[in-house]
């Protein structure tokens, strides 16, 4: 017996990064898995590295005619238990059969692509409860948040990056997208003028942001790394993570700045806000505030003492709510109450 994971989606981004992490961890637990993706020669390698059997799909829409069927396939090859969908686009695409189907939400989703599913899982309890206002049954709405954990990487030279060692070093990751806010972080910058900020993430608005930089006469001192697969190296070189994002529902990085022990501020949206204890494992502000953001990272920069504290209270939130056999326990509870692997 075993499980599908799906993933539709071609991009670089969060759900994408830990739909990874999660298959990865299933399979170092000894769960029996297999995958289906859409092209994505970066995900391809690392399943291929981990040792899960994965097929490239289509994932096409509206005219995809082989998707649904290849799936069902792997399906039945694999004497599968459960299919579980990422996102839209593999929900959408996920065969009925003799398995049991659960969506994955990391977001608010459109929720028809789940008709007939047996269960969804949200990674916040505020997903959670959205999907039940929106109709679905209370006891088919599941809340199992993401892990952390400190992944491998050493702190890298700055001086490939032209970042002198003595200069305080931000961390911004996340899609270039005006969701991310990084344009807030941009004008903090402005009122840091020691700092070096390093922006990690591809997307729609690197020009937008480079000539905002740019205006700003900041451009020296920040650097667009592009995507990166060397996460845990960004985290370890970094003294500061700065993630004012507007509209974030979870916020893996603030969970991952606590698993590779580097403080984090974050604006207030619905992620961030319910998982930081304001002034006890980092900070939050509100959302577009960049004047709060500057001043709340010159407190950390200044305050060493206060940096280790929100360091050692994130690692024990990590520890106890956000380590990957906690999450795992929580995945394999869940297959037993919907009939087992």
């Amino acid at each position: 017996m075993s499980l599908i994971q799906t993933m539709g989606s071609a991009a670089n981004g969060g759900a994408e990064a830990y739909f990874v992490a999660l298959t990865s961890a299933f399979q170092r637990a000894g769960l029996k898995q297999a995958a289906a993706i859409r092209a994505h020669p970066g995900r391809e390698a690392a399943l291929a590295q981990i040792g899960v059997t994965t097929r490239v799909l289509p994932f096409s829409k509206p005219f995809d005619f082989t998707t649904r069927s290849a799936i069902s396939a792997i399906a039945d090859e694999h004497d599968a238990r459960f299919i579980i969908a990422w996102m839209n686009r593999a929900a959408s695409l996920a065969p009925a059969g003799p398995w049991k189907r659960i969506g994955r939400l990391g977001g608010y989703y459109k929720l028809k692509n789940y008709r007939d599913f047996d269960a969804l899982v949200g990674n916040t309890q505020d997903i959670v409860d959205w999907i039940v206002r929106e109709g679905w049954p209370k006891e088919r709405a599941h809340y199992v948040p993401n892990f952390a954990s400190a992944g491998a990487g050493d702190k890298l030279n700055r001086a490939q990056l032209e970042t002198p060692d003595d200069a305080p070093l931000l961390l911004g990751m996340g899609r270039l997208h005006t969701n991310k806010a990084h344009d807030i972080t941009l004008r903090a910058l402005q009122q840091l003028p020691d700092a070096y900020l390093w922006i990690a993430g591809d997307g729609p608005d690197e020009a937008i942001l480079k000539s905002q930089a740019a205006d700003l006469g900041i451009a020296g001192r920040v650097r667009f790394l592009g995507w990166r697969d060397d996460a845990p190296s960004l985290y370890r070189t970094a003294d500061l993570v700065l993630f004012p994002s507007r509209f974030e529902p979870l916020g893996n990085v603030v969970i991952q700045s606590w698993a590779h022990g580097v403080p984090v501020i974050a604006a207030r949206s619905a992620g961030p806000g319910a998982l930081i204890r304001d002034g006890e494992d980092g900070f939050l502000i509100e959302i577009d505030d960049a004047e709060a953001l500057a001043a709340k990272t010159k407190v950390l920069l200044a305050d060493k003492a206060l940096s280790a504290t929100f360091v050692a209270n994130g690692a024990k939130r990590v520890e106890t709510q956000f380590s990957e056999a906690a999450i795992v326990a929580q995945w394999r509870a869940l297959f037993d109450t919907m009939g087992g692997l």
